[in-house]
């Protein structure tokens, strides 16, 4: 059954903190319904009880998500667009919420050679390929194989030569509410032929709510000692670089903003955070907690769980007031995080980088969670 088709705009629901019946604004069916590719558009409603969130099959994107905060009052807590034409007409932000890939984050010079072969990517940022290109995952209509309350499944093939990346990438990808009060992303890929592949999820967060106001006072903890810098292209060097002494030591809690704006090249060169950590944890496909953030004024916290091991950290610097967010407000500077589980940018084109090459007879299998509560 279809959720989306029993809610209106607005949703009753019951916090399960402080038994207060609190109406949502959600946003209707209708003006999610579009036709790209010959193929139409969906919006669908998930709940688990205490979270509410709204994805649309347009790039498998959450549109919203609603959380609560100490006291229980609910606000939503992610950026998006109030109807599908933004999102397709990519008026300001492209990425919000979607899965991004099939290589996600950036590829140098938009080429990378794999078994002798060079292949050529769209250069669609400042003469790199991010977030897979032209296309992507992001801007095709993903298939709905089941649904329940509080899930979805998705699918997509990517085909051979979308993007200039070979074989045909056979996708399934689960969001999931679970009863811990999770926001879960599963994913598995296949390919018929040779391929890379590096898939994340794009969510930008604040835990005010959306155009709640700066994210620099969010508390944040990372479990990593190094980073891969990057050069003035945001493209990694190679190196990897320990994190000691310098204004990405996230090891211990602090305030996002503390060291944001310090004299650093690679600071300046994303107007911010805009970095790759590489997590302290073996590859070994185990899911385990290696960041949390928290928000003092309201009490909402969450923490990322993942079995990949990098961890891309964005501050959204470059949002600049200019175009609003789903409730009209505008989307300012560093008024967003994304935290991007993945393997390392740019992998292809670094032998020293974990390799993010997948063969026909593998399968790639990625699992990220955000987990929420309150302090």
């Amino acid at each position: 059954m279809r959720i989306t088709t029993i809610f209106a705009t607005l949703l009753l629901i019951t916090s399960c903190c402080c038994n207060q019946k609190q109406s949502l604004e959600l946003m209707k069916a209708e003006d999610f319904r579009a036709t790209v590719d010959g193929k139409t558009t969906e919006l669908y409603t998930l709940t688990n009880g205490t979270l509410t969130m709204q994805v649309t099959t347009f790039g498998a994107r959450v549109v919203s998500l609603w959380a609560p905060d100490r006291e229980g009052n609910m606000a939503d807590i992610v950026l998006g667009y109030e109807n599908i034409d933004r999102y397709i007409n990519n008026t300001g932000e492209r990425f919000l919420g979607s899965v991004v890939g099939r290589v996600a984050n950036r590829i140098g010079a938009g080429k990378f050679t794999l078994e002798g072969v060079e292949y050529t990517t769209p250069k669609n940022n400042n003469g790199q390929t991010l977030h897979g290109g032209d296309k992507g995952l992001d801007m095709v209509v993903w298939d709905v194989v089941s649904q329940s309350e509080n899930a979805i499944v998705l699918h997509y093939i990517a085909p051979d030569g979308q993007d200039g990346f070979p074989g045909n990438l056979d996708i399934t990808m689960t969001y999931t509410l679970t009863p811990e009060n999770e926001f879960r992303v599963d994913y598995s890929a296949t390919t018929d032929k040779t391929t890379v592949v590096n898939l994340s999820h794009h969510s930008f967060f604040n835990l005010k709510g959306e155009a709640g106001g700066t994210i620099t006072d969010h508390i944040l903890q990372i479990d990593a000692d190094s980073i891969t810098p990057t050069d003035s292209n945001l493209i990694p060097t190679g190196e990897i670089r320990p994190v000691e002494g310098t204004a990405y030591d996230f090891r211990t809690p602090h305030a996002i903003g503390d060291m944001i704006d310090s004299d650093d090249e690679q600071l300046a060169a994303g107007r911010g955070y805009d970095m790759n950590w590489v997590l302290n944890r073996e590859d070994n496909g185990e899911v385990v907690k290696v960041l949390s953030l928290y928000e003092p004024q309201s009490g909402r916290a969450m923490d990322l769980l993942t079995d990949q091991i990098a961890l891309q950290f964005y501050s959204g610097n470059f949002f600049d007031g200019s175009y609003t967010g789903k409730y009209g407000k505008p989307l300012a500077f560093r008024e967003s995080v994304v935290f991007e589980s993945q393997r390392y940018p740019d992998a292809p084109n670094h032998d020293n980088f974990p390799s993010v090459v997948l063969r026909p007879e593998e399968q790639y299998r990625h699992t990220c969670i955000y987990r929420f509560y309150t302090k």
